[in-house]
C-alpha cells in the first residue's frame, strides 16, 4: 500500500511525515521545502503477532507495511505547471490513496501561502488542480474515442462514460464522488485520473483541539462536512504531538505519553486504520517456528489470491487452505486443541479470507 501525503505548503505535511516514518525529511517554515518526494516505510502494528509469537515460540515477527510518500506542496496553477505542479501531479499518480493534510490550527509564527487560515479553501485549491489535470486527460481521450467511433460503433458506451466524467468535473466535483457501476469503475481506474483516487483528509490541529478529536473546532467540522459529501475519511492529528511521540524510544513510553494527553491511540494508528478501511484491506496471518507474519490483501479476496501474496506458486498450485480464526486459536491455546473442537477448517478455492484468519496453505506445483 502506497499513500501520498499532499497539502498546501506549510500545513504540516513534512512534520507529519517525519513523525510517522522517522525518515528525516526536511521540514521548514517556507514553501516548497519538499521538492523531491521523500519515501518512508512504516510497519503496521498488530498485537496479534506478538501473541502468536509466544504461542508458536517463533524466532521473529514480520509485520506488513505501508509506504508513505511526502509529496511537494502545491499552489494554485499546479495543473498549468505553477510552482512544482507537474512534478507534484506525476507523483500523485503513483499512489493508491491520497493523505490530504489540511491546516486546522492558528499560529502566527507559521506563514500560510494564501495569507490566512481557511480549511475549505485549502481543500478546494488542491482538489481543483486535480480536477483541471483530469479534464485535460479526458479532453484528449474524448477526441481520440470520437474519431475511433466512426470505424467502431461499439465505442459509443465508452464515449458516453467519458462525457459523463467530464460533466462531473465541470461542476467542480471529483470523480470519486460519482455513483458508478463496478464495470464503470474498472474503466475509470484504467484512465489514471487523479480525482478518482480515494482520500483521507488529515485535520492537523493544535494540542488543545486534539484531546476531544477536534469536536470544538469549526475548521475540523468544515472538513468533516465536506468529506462526507465524497465518502472520504477524516483523521484528526496534531503533527507536533506525533513528532514528540516519534522521539520516544519504547512502546511503553509512547503509551504513557498518550495517556497523559488523554488519548487512546497515536495519529499514526488512526491513519493506518483509516487507510485500511478506505482501501478495503484486511490482514491474514501465518504462523510457525521460523516466523509469524501479517499479509495485507483486499477485503473479499479468495484463498488462492491470498496465497499468491506469499508466493505465486501457492496461487498457481493451490489445493486447500487450513484455516482458523485468530480468536478461536487463542481461546483454545493450540492448533491441536482447536482441531479437537472442529474449529480448524480446510477451505477451497472459493473461500473468502477473513481478517485475522491464521492460514496454512497446501499447494502443489
Amino acid at each position: 500500500m502506497k499513500l501520498g501525503i499532499v497539502g498546501l505548503p506549510n500545513v504540516g505535511k513534512s512534520t507529519l511525515f517525519n513523525a510517522i516514518t522517522q525518515a528525516g525529511a526536511e521540514s521548514a517554515n517556507y514553501p516548497f521545502c519538499t521538492i523531491d518526494p521523500n519515501v518512508g516505510v512504516v510497519s503496521v502494528p498488530d498485537q496479534r503477532l506478538n501473541v502468536l509469537k509466544d504461542l508458536y515460540n517463533s524466532k521473529k515477527i514480520v509485520q506488513t507495511a505501508i509506504e508513505f510518500v511526502d509529496i511537494a506542496g502545491l499552489v494554485k496553477g499546479a495543473s498549468k505547471g505553477e510552482g512544482l505542479g507537474n512534478k507534484f501531479l506525476s507523483n500523485i499518480r503513483e499512489v493508491d490513496a491520497i493523505v490530504h493534510v489540511v491546516r486546522c490550527f492558528e499560529d502566527s509564527n507559521v506563514v500560510h501561502v494564501d495569507g490566512s487560515i481557511n480549511s475549505l479553501r485549502d481543500i478546494e485549491t488542491i482538489n481543483l488542480e486535480l480536477i483541471f489535470s483530469d479534464m485535460e486527460i479526458l479532453d484528449r481521450r474524448i477526441t481520440k474515442t470520437t474519431k475511433a467511433l466512426k470505424a467502431d460503433k461499439t465505442l459509443q458506451g465508452e464515449l458516453d462514460i467519458l462525457k459523463n466524467l467530464k460533466e462531473t468535473l465541470e461542476e467542480g466535483k471529483s470523480i470519486r464522488t460519482m455513483d458508478l457501476s463496478e464495470d464503470e469503475w474498472k474503466f475509470v481506474n484504467g484512465l489514471d485520473l487523479l480525482s478518482s483516487k480515494p482520500v483521507i483528509y488529515v485535520a492537523n490541529v493544535s494540542e488543545d483541539d486534539l484531546a476531544n478529536d477536534g469536536a470544538d473546532s469549526q475548521m475540523v467540522a468544515a472538513v468533516r462536512e465536506f468529506a462526507a459529501t465524497e465518502n472520504s475519511e477524516v483523521v484528526v492529528i496534531c503533527a507536533q504531538i506525533e513528532a514528540e511521540i516519534s522521539e520516544l524510544e519504547t512502546d511503553e513510553e509512547k503509551l504513557e505519553f498518550l495517556e497523559t494527553l488523554g488519548l487512546e491511540q497515536s495519529g499514526l494508528d488512526k491513519l493506518i486504520k483509516s487507510s485500511y478501511h478506505l482501501l478495503g484491506l484486511i490482514s491474514f496471518l501465518t504462523a510457525g517456528v521460523q516466523e509469524v507474519r501479517a499479509w495485507t490483501i483486499r477485503n473479499g479476496a479468495k484463498a488462492p489470491e491470498a496465497g499468491g501474496k506469499i508466493h505465486s506458486d501457492i496461487e498457481r498450485g493451490f489445493i486447500k487452505a487450513e484455516t482458523i480464526a485468530y480468536e478461536d486459536l487463542i481461546e483454545h491455546g493450540t492448533m491441536a486443541a482447536a482441531k479437537e473442537k472442529g474449529l480448524v477448517r480446510l477451505e477451497g478455492k472459493e473461500y473468502i479470507v477473513k481478517d485475522g484468519d491464521v492460514i496454512l496453505f497446501k499447494f502443489n506445483v
